[in-house]
C-alpha cells in the first residue's frame, strides 16, 4: 500500500478530502532557513502528504507544495539538533516521510531536486544505520518496547526499500521480528496511550512496507498487533473524546490515531476500529488536533487515512464493557459508552509489563544489554483513574520527569512512595524481586461486576520493612468503587491514602468529601480509619515532554486528599466513592470477619488475605461475595464455598471466580 501508493478498492471520498486538505494546510508559511532548536519531525509530512495528493490528483500545485518542503528538508545539514542530530526521532521521520515523497513523485522533480534528495536520503539513512549498529545494547537501537526503536527503525526501512539498501532493511527487519515476538500478546502498552499513538503506527508502517516489498506477512507474528486496538479502545473515556492517562500523557486530548485504527480494522476485521476511525477523522478531529499536547499530532496522519482505509470493512460502535489486560496487569470497566458514563482503569504490574520485565533481565543477564527502557513508566501500580459524567474524577498526574508515587492515587509509608522514584527512569537498575501485580481479577465481558487485588508491598523501600500492601478494588455495575487497601509491617509505620483530584474536595457534614470536577461529582466515604489525620494540598508536576525541544516545560497542579494513619504495624482502609449528582448512600456492614459496603442495592463483601466472609446472612470462603437485590445471581472471587441466607450455593475444592448459579 505504502510504497505503490495504492490503497484498497472502493470510494474514499471522505479520506481523499481529509487528503487535500492536509496537502494545502502549510501552503501560508515559510519554510525554515536554519534549523529551528524544536523538533523537525512535522517537516516530513508536510512534504510526503502533498505528494500523494498529487499522484491521486494530478494537481502540479500539490507536487509544488511537495517540493517546496522537500527543498527546505534537505538543505539542513543535519536532521534533529538539540538531541542526538542525525540519530533520533526527527531523523526518523524525516526518512519515512520524504522517502515516500521520492517514491511518489521523485520522478516530476527537477533534476537537481531529485538527485539532492536521494544524497540526502541516502546520507542520513547511512549516519542511521551505523548509530544503530555502533549503539546496540543500549538507547533506542535495542530498546524492544520503545517508541523510537520503531520510529527509527521504520524509518531506516522505509529508505532502504525506497533506495535498494538492503543493508539497511534486514537490520530493521530482524529488529522487527524480535520486536513482535517480545510484544505482549495482549496488546498493552506500558508507555501509555499517548505513546501508544505516537508509536504504534510505525510498527504498522514496517509491516505494511515488508508485506509489500519482501512479500512477508508478520501481521499475525506474536499477537500484539492483532490485540492491541482492545487495550486502546479500553483506554478511551466514556465519549470517545478523551483518553486515560496512565504512562506518561501530555494531556487528555493526545491519543487517537484514525490511521492506525483503519489499518487494524482492515487487517483483523474489526468493525469497533473501522467506527473509531469515521469518528476520530471527522468529528473529534479539529478539537483532538487543537488541544493535543503532542506534535506533529494527528493532521498529518491523512496519508495514512487515504491508503489504509478500506470501504469494504463494516463499522460498528463499541459495546463491551470490561477488560482486562494480564501482561501490564490492567483492568477496565465501564457502565457504557455514553458521554455520562462511568469507567475504571486500574493497574498493576513490573516496569514495562511482565514480558518485558522479564526479557529484559534475561537481555541483561545473557549480553550485558539494556533493552528496556523506562521513561515513559510511572511509580504507578495500585493506582486508579476515575471518569464519571464526562469529567475526570479520580485523576493521574499525566507527563512527568521526577516521578513519584505521591502523584498517584497510591499509599505513602511513612511518607515514602516507591524505592528508587523521584527520577525519569524509576524503574532502572532496580531488583528484579521488586515486582507488583495484579490477582484475584473478575472481569468478564458479560459480568457487571469488576474486581481485582493489586500487590504492590515489594515497591517499597526494604528499609521500611513493608511485608503486604494489598489494594482490592471493586467496581459495581452501577459504577460505584469500593477500595479495601491493606497494609503491614515490621515496625509501627504511619500510612497515608492518597487521591489526587483536578479541584480540591470539599468535606461533607457526614465526614465525607464532595468531588467536583464542572458538573460531574462523586462523594468519598472512608469507613475505616475513622481517626485518620486529613489534610487537602496542592501538589505541583512539571515535566519537559521531548528532549528535542528543551524549552518546552508542561506544568499541572493536583489536589491531593491525604488521609493518615496513627502509627502502626497495621492499617485498613476501606473506602466507597460513588458518583453522580444525587449519590446513593453507603454503609458499612456489619462483618464478623472480613469487610463490606452496600449502596442498598449492591453489597461488596471481601477479604482478601484471610478468605473467610461472615455476616448475618452470608457465610463465604472467597475473597470477594458481590450482591445484588435485583434477582441476579451472586458473583464471588476465588471462593470455594459460599451459604447464603442458609442455602449452600458454591461448594467446591478448587477456588471459583464468577457468577454462582
Amino acid at each position: 500500500m505504502l510504497l505503490s501508493a495504492t490503497p484498497p478498492p472502493g470510494p474514499r471520498p471522505a479520506q481523499q478530502a481529509r487528503l487535500y486538505e492536509e496537502a494545502a494546510r502549510h501552503r501560508g508559511l515559510t519554510p525554515p532557513r536554519t534549523h529551528p532548536l524544536a523538533s523537525i519531525t512535522w517537516l516530513g509530512p508536510a512534504a510526503s502528504n502533498p505528494a500523494l495528493a498529487h499522484r491521486v490528483s494530478g494537481d502540479p500545485v500539490h507536487l509544488a507544495e511537495s517540493r517546496r518542503w522537500i527543498e527546505a528538508a534537505v538543505r539542513l545539514p543535519h536532521w534533529g539538533k538539540a538531541h542526538m542530530p542525525d540519530h533520533d526521532l526527527d531523523a526518523g521521520w524525516l526518512l519515512h516521510h520524504l522517502s515516500l515523497a521520492y517514491r511518489w513523485v521523485g520522478d516530476e522533480l527537477p533534476d537537481g531536486v531529485r538527485a539532492l534528495l536521494r544524497y540526502k536520503l541516502l546520507l542520513q539513512g547511512r549516519r542511521m544505520y551505523e548509530f544503530a549498529v555502533a549503539s546496540e545494547g543500549r538507547w533506542w537501537s535495542s530498546s524492544y518496547w520503545q517508541n523510537h526503536n520503531w520510529i527509527c527503525y521504520a524509518g531506516l526501512a522505509t529508505a532502504g526499500y525506497v533506495l535498494g539498501k538492503e543493508e539497511w532493511t534486514e537490520r530493521a527487519k530482524d529488529n522487527l521480528g524480535t520486536v513482535l515476538d517480545l510484544m505482549p500478546e495482549d496488546g498493552s502498552h506500558a508507555e501509555g496511550v499517548v505513546y501508544w499513538r505516537y508509536g504504534v503506527p510505525f510498527l504498522a508502517i514496517h509491516l505494511d512496507l515488508l508485506q509489500e516489498a519482501e512479500g512477508i506477512d508478520w501481521w499475525d507474528r506474536g499477537g500484539f498487533l492483532s490485540h492491541t486496538f482492545r487495550y486502546r479502545l479500553h483506554q478511551l473515556a466514556p465519549g470517545f473524546a478523551f483518553n486515560v492517562d496512565h504512562g506518561d500523557c501530555h494531556d487528555r486530548r493526545s491519543g487517537h490515531s484514525a490511521g492506525l485504527y483503519y489499518r487494524l480494522a482492515a487487517q483483523y476485521g474489526i468493525p469497533q476500529a473501522q467506527w473509531l476511525g469515521d469518528l476520530a477523522s471527522g468529528e473529534l478531529l479539529w478539537q483532538e488536533a487543537a488541544e493535543s499536547g503532542v506534535r506533529p499530532g494527528i493532521l498529518p496522519e491523512a496519508y495514512l487515512e487515504y491508503l489504509w482505509y478500506d470501504p469494504s470493512v463494516a463499522a460498528a460502535r463499541p459495546t463491551q464493557t470490561r477488560a482486562f489486560f494480564p501482561d501490564l496487569g490492567l483492568l477496565a470497566a465501564r457502565t457504557g459508552w455514553d458521554d455520562d458514563a462511568t469507567l475504571v482503569s486500574f493497574k498493576a504490574s513490573p516496569g514495562g509489563g511482565h514480558k518485558a520485565w522479564e526479557t529484559s533481565a534475561e537481555h541483561r543477564a545473557e549480553r550485558g544489554w539494556e533493552t528496556l527502557n523506562q521513561g515513559h513508566h510511572h511509580p504507578d501500580s495500585g493506582s486508579f483513574v476515575l471518569v464519571s459524567q464526562g469529567a475526570f474524577l479520580a485523576v493521574d498526574e499525566g507527563y512527568s520527569n521526577r516521578k513519584r508515587a505521591a502523584h498517584h492515587n497510591l499509599l505513602l509509608v511513612d511518607g515514602q512512595g516507591y524505592a528508587d522514584e523521584d527520577r525519569y527512569h524509576v524503574y532502572k537498575d532496580i531488583p528484579f524481586e521488586r515486582q507488583a501485580r495484579q490477582r484475584d481479577v473478575l472481569a468478564g465481558p458479560d459480568c457487571g461486576w469488576a474486581h481485582a487485588t493489586a500487590e504492590i508491598a515489594a515497591m517499597y523501600d526494604p528499609a521500611l520493612g513493608v511485608r503486604r500492601l494489598d489494594r482490592t478494588l471493586v467496581f459495581t455495575p452501577s459504577g460505584r468503587l469500593v477500595l479495601l487497601d491493606l497494609a503491614e509491617a515490621d515496625t509501627a509505620r504511619e500510612w497515608t491514602f492518597l487521591l489526587q483530584t483536578d479541584r480540591p474536595t470539599e468535606p461533607r457534614p457526614d465526614g465525607g468529601r464532595l468531588i467536583r470536577s464542572g458538573a460531574a461529582s462523586a462523594v468519598v466515604r472512608r469507613f475505616a480509619p475513622l481517626d485518620a489525620a486529613v489534610v487537602s494540598e496542592a501538589t505541583e508536576v512539571e515535566a519537559n515532554p521531548t528532549s528535542s525541544t528543551p524549552e518546552l516545560r508542561l506544568t499541572r497542579t493536583l489536589h491531593t486528599l491525604r488521609a493518615t494513619t496513627a502509627r502502626s504495624t497495621r492499617a485498613l482502609f476501606l473506602t466507597s466513592i460513588v458518583p453522580g449528582p444525587a449519590p446513593a448512600a453507603a454503609e458499612r456492614v456489619g462483618c464478623e470477619e472480613g469487610q463490606g459496603v452496600t449502596f442498598g442495592e449492591e453489597t461488596v463483601l471481601l477479604s482478601p488475605v484471610a478468605r473467610r466472609i461472615r455476616t448475618a446472612s452470608v457465610s463465604a470462603d472467597a475473597a470477594a461475595v458481590l450482591l445484588g437485590t435485583d434477582g441476579s445471581a451472586p458473583y464471588v472471587v476465588a471462593a470455594t464455598r459460599l451459604v447464603l441466607d442458609g442455602r449452600v450455593l458454591l461448594d467446591v475444592p478448587e477456588p471459583y471466580t464468577g457468577k454462582v448459579g
